[in-house]
């Protein structure tokens, strides 16, 4: 991989992100037989916001490579105080051998890669969620045996995990379908820079629409994420009443194609977004997806502190 960064699946080509894939293919057959890859690497884990799955996939993943995480809270570090984005940058860099970073505002996530002189993974801004998307995207590889030509479809809030599915697809010539109510869909520089690059690739333009029916017909997968994500919570119930009409339900995803398979970065409510019928029934990949983080973590630390 060429990027010295991993702030968006948009910073990647497709050889990029298949070779990606190809690594997290053998960290999945054989977790434990790279343990002395990244020996004597640290990462620092510099989060803002709480974390489940993406710290844990972090800290197992640099474990079990033989390397160490360092967790740092905001108010753990001088931050918290008032120090400057730049002087945490250049002081971690000086120390560690690469940062993910959490945040809250992407502009702080570039902030921190400008001044950064290691690789900084961006581990959750409220614009972009590279990480996640691109184990959804491996996920859907494994299970269909592909990704080019699929058809996916995003129902609900255009959300940061949303915005970079739309980076992947154009990136693997899927064609996303968004259906989302007014006020809520994906950020308008994001679907722009999307289309343009989907062009380039010439994979099918994202399409942005509001009939989460029109969305979902013949699609194999379906997405969606929680209506209110940290930091939203005091607009809680202005965006249920908003999203009220966009929940992934059995009736829903039987207008999908065959097969179809639905998938969510969770956490997830059942009974919002989606119904406990879908996310726990047997069209769900959610499990897997939570299995795919890990060697998809470890494909991304090995391409950025290995190489």
């Amino acid at each position: 991989m060429k990027a010295k960064h991993l702030l968006s699946l948009r910073e990647l080509n497709r050889e990029d992100i298949e070779e990606l894939f190809r690594r997290a293919d053998q960290f999945r057959a054989k977790p434990r037989a790279h343990a002395a890859l990244l020996a004597g690497r640290t990462l620092a884990l510099l989060f803002e916001r709480p974390s489940t799955r993406t710290r844990t996939a972090l800290e197992a993943g640099m474990a079990q490579l033989g390397g160490h995480a360092v967790f740092l809270r905001r108010e753990d570090t001088q931050l918290g105080r008032g120090e400057p984005i730049p002087d945490t940058a250049r002081t971690l860099s000086q120390i560690v051998d690469g940062i993910a970073a959490r945040v809250n505002a992407h502009q702080d996530l570039l902030e921190l890669a400008r001044h950064s002189s290691v690789p900084v993974v961006n581990a959750l801004s409220d614009t972009l969620h590279p990480v996640q998307a691109l184990t959804d995207l491996y996920t859907l590889r494994l299970h269909h045996g592909r990704a080019e030509g699929l058809e996916i479809a995003w129902v609900g809030d255009g959300s940061n995990v949303c915005h970079e599915l739309m980076f992947g697809a154009a990136k693997l010539g899927i064609a996303l379908r968004v259906a989302s109510p007014a006020g809520y869909e994906p950020k308008a520089p994001i679907v722009r820079l999307a289309a343009r690059d989907a062009q380039a690739a010439h994979s099918p333009v994202p399409h942005i629409g509001h009939d989460p029916r029109a969305a979902v017909k013949g699609a194999q997968a379906v997405f969606t994420d929680t209506w209110v994500s940290m930091g939203q919570e005091a607009r809680a119930e202005a965006r249920r009443q908003a999203l009220s009409a966009y929940g992934v339900t059995p009736e829903l995803m039987a207008l999908a194609a065959p097969g179809a398979v639905f998938l969510h970065p969770l956490p997830a409510r059942r009974g919002e977004e989606v119904a406990a019928e879908v996310i726990d029934g047997p069209q769900s990949l959610v499990t897997e997806q939570v299995r795919n983080r890990l060697p998809v973590t470890k494909a991304i630390l090995a391409a950025l502190l290995a190489d």
